[in-house]
């Protein structure tokens, strides 16, 4: 298991049950260089972190968008090599955003292996207010097998890290309103955009249009929240000092 610093814990066999792909894949994608190598620990067995989860998970929303692995080698080739697995749960969110809402079906155990953790019924309750989970109660008629829950596996691991963030519920929500919020407006102004470019009755112009300008969009949205987020706490920091005056 990964442990709360970050250490690279996890086997192969495990960084797959998390990520929902088997031990092949892991080493193929491996070879390939779409993930970094592990550490090599004692008796030479190879340990992995929160990053290569973080990315096998983009890995898989890339290949949802219909990208070939050819194009996914080349949109990770273009990532900086130190992004952590926060920076690279961006990029999937953001990646995710383009594409269609789905949900999966997972029973009790099902879930506590891909998230890697036991969860408590408070952990259900906060991942459930999240819209990560879906109680089979909560569905059509509360009929169903009463173990199986329907899961949004776009959400699910960043949900999980979230259970252990010291921060209120409420204001958790609060910061998601904001975003969705702020990502609609964009969203909205570039489909403006984009529709300026080609003839609006030509569908697959448009695809070709959207396919192509995904990821650049996905890499200047991650880069602008990044320098905006640094310069707003550097002000609020800067603001707190003795001496200084807003």
């Amino acid at each position: 298991m990964a442990t709360d610093t970050g250490d690279p814990t996890l086997t192969v066999d495990e960084l797959a049950a998390r990520a929902g792909v088997t031990v092949r894949t892991v080493r193929f994608y491996s070879t390939r260089g779409l993930l970094p190598p592990p550490e090599i620990g004692p008796r030479r067995v190879g340990h992995y972190g929160p990053d290569h989860l973080s990315r096998l998970a983009l890995i898989e929303e890339l290949q949802h968008q219909g990208l070939t692995l050819a194009a996914i080698e080349r949109y990770v080739r273009q990532l900086p090599p130190d992004l952590s697995a926060h920076d690279l749960a961006i990029h999937r969110a953001l990646v995710a955003s383009w594409l269609p809402d789905k949900a999966e079906e997972a029973t009790r155990a099902q879930l506590e292996r891909r998230a890697g953790r036991a969860l408590a019924e408070e952990d259900i309750d906060r991942l459930t207010a999240l819209n990560v989970l879906e109680r089979p109660a909560a569905r059509e008629g509360g009929s169903g097998d009463e173990d199986t829950f329907r899961v949004d596996p776009g959400l699910l691991q960043l949900g999980v890290r979230l259970l252990d963030v010291p921060i209120a519920l409420e204001t958790i929500l609060a910061a998601r309103t904001v975003l969705l919020e702020h990502a609609r407006s964009t969203a909205r102004e570039l489909t403006r955009l984009f529709q300026g470019e080609v003839d609006p009755e030509n569908i697959e112009a448009m695809k070709s249009l959207s396919a192509h300008m995904q990821p650049l969009v996905v890499q200047a949205l991650v880069t602008a929240f990044q320098r905006s987020l640094k310069q707003e706490l550097r002000a609020m920091y800067a603001a707190g000092e003795p001496g200084r005056t807003g």
